[in-house]
This record gives structure tokens, C-alpha cells and sequence, in this order.
């Protein structure tokens, strides 16, 4: 059995998607959701769907590491986290961290393009499509080897929130498949 933590930041839509996506699976399963927003929505749908979280901060991640051990989890999963990931859990997990981006990398990654930042960023460069992109995670933000891309168009009529939800359907529809297909590939 593999055993995945999923760290979120915000209203937890992907962290859910991909609990319930692993909830009957065999050989993957969610043991922890890891939180650093005492406000995040995402607390709420963990206590909903019965899976054990932990709030914690930046200062914090020594102890969030020793716990991962401590759970014997195999795999990271990034979903809406907004904190870098410090360059020992990256090292002690290197090839085993996910993360999800809204837009097609390299363009609109790096610190502070996350979430509507990205989503304004694309419509004001007058793009002509955006996407998703999985990829693993490493030292530098949004860099590492990409697992899958997925595109949508932009209509000229498209607002940021338009894009947001454009995204959204893509994240939905390939985020867990992606993350059981590359565990899957490493068995």
C-alpha cells in the first residue's frame, strides 16, 4: 500500500477530489491532510470525509517531517499549498512530491503565481489558451520534471474567473488519475 499526505492551503476542492478519488483504491491510500491556513476550507472537507489533518506552520515542518516518517508515507501530494517546500523534505521525498499548477509551465510559474494571480496574468497577456500542468516537485518553484499537461482555450470574452473555472474542470478530471498512474509506474 502506498500512502500519500496531501498538503492544501485553500478551499480543498482537489484535496477531496483526490481523497475520494483513493478511497476504495488498494494500493494507494490518503493517511494525512496537512494544512497551513487555520482558515482554509479545506479543514472542514478533511473532518467531513473523516481523514486525519494537522495544522501547522511555516516554522513547523522539522516536526511535519518527522511525522511523514512517523506515518511511513510514501508520496507528497501538493494541492493548492502556497508555502515552498524546504529543500530536505524536497531531498528526503526526491521523485515523490506532486504538485498541481494552473497554468502551462515554465509560463506564469515562479513565487506568487498561484490561484487568480495566474488566472489575471493569462488574460492580461491576451493568451489564446491555458492549462494545467503535474508535475514533480524540486528545489526551484514550479520547475520539475512535468508529468502531464492539459490545455483549454481562452475566448476573447473570458475573464479571469471564466479561466478559473476552465481549470478547475481540468483539475478535477486528471489530478488523482495523474498521481495513480505515475505511483502506479514505480511499483
Amino acid at each position: 500500500m502506498n500512502r500519500i499526505a496531501i498538503f492544501a492551503s485553500g478551499s480543498g476542492t482537489n484535496a477531496e477530489n483526490i481523497i475520494n478519488y483513493f478511497s476504495k483504491d488498494l494500493n494507494i491510500s490518503v493517511v494525512l491532510l496537512l494544512c497551513n491556513n487555520p482558515d482554509a476550507g479545506v479543514i472542514v472537507r478533511a473532518k467531513r470525509l473523516g481523514v486525519p489533518f494537522r495544522l501547522f506552520s511555516k516554522g513547523e515542518f522539522d516536526e511535519i517531517h518527522a511525522l511523514l516518517r512517523e506515518l511511513k508515507v510514501d508520496y507528497l501530494i501538493l494541492a493548492g499549498f502556497l508555502l515552498k517546500v524546504p529543500d530536505n523534505l524536497v531531498a528526503s521525498y526526491s521523485g515523490r512530491i506532486i504538485n498541481i499548477h494552473p497554468a502551462l509551465l515554465p509560463k506564469y510559474g515562479g513565487k506568487g503565481m498561484y490561484g487568480m494571480n495566474v488566472h489575471n496574468a493569462v488574460i492580461a497577456a491576451k493568451e489564446k489558451e491555458s492549462g494545467i500542468t503535474i508535475h514533480i516537485v524540486d528545489n526551484m518553484y514550479d520547475h520539475g520534471t512535468t508529468l502531464f499537461q492539459a490545455k483549454c482555450p481562452i475566448e476573447a470574452h473570458d475573464t479571469p474567473e471564466d479561466l478559473a473555472a476552465k481549470i478547475h474542470i481540468l483539475e478535477q478530471a486528471n489530478f488523482p488519475r495523474v498521481i495513480k498512474e505515475y505511483i502506479s509506474s514505480r511499483l
